[in-house]
């Protein structure tokens, strides 16, 4: 069982930046691939991105590709998704999943946490 907590997110101008961190309690967390998704008001929940269980493997989606970077700290049990030059289009609630596969879709992934709020006005 992984229990995940998003934060990080917020209010921010069309090309600023944002860091969200997630969180993960148990002691299998560096056993899991990690992914982070968005659901914009209206819309299906998106592929953000996707990182390993070691880190060593990296999947962006191509709106973001350039632009957002995950990392993972396993000693630390986090997962951060640095975001740059955001648009008004990257508005939505960002959530970070774990699961066995680094995919780009949510079926791959078992464990989800609540959500966070980003807002990029223009």
């Amino acid at each position: 069982q992984v229990q995940l907590v998003e934060s990080g997110g917020g209010l921010v101008q069309a090309g600023g930046s944002l860091r969200l961190s997630c969180a993960a309690s148990g002691r299998t967390f560096g056993s899991y691939a990690m992914g982070w998704f968005r659901q914009a008001p209206g819309k299906e929940r998106e592929f953000v991105a996707a990182i390993s269980w070691s880190g060593g493997n990296t999947h962006y989606a191509d709106s973001v590709k350039g632009r957002f970077t995950i990392s993972r700290d396993n000693a630390k049990n986090t997962v951060a998704l640095q975001m740059n030059s955001l648009k008004p289009g990257d508005t939505a609630v960002y959530y970070c999943a774990a699961g066995p596969r680094t995919g780009r879709n949510s079926r791959d992934y078992d464990y989800w946490g609540q959500g966070t709020q980003v807002t990029v006005s223009s």
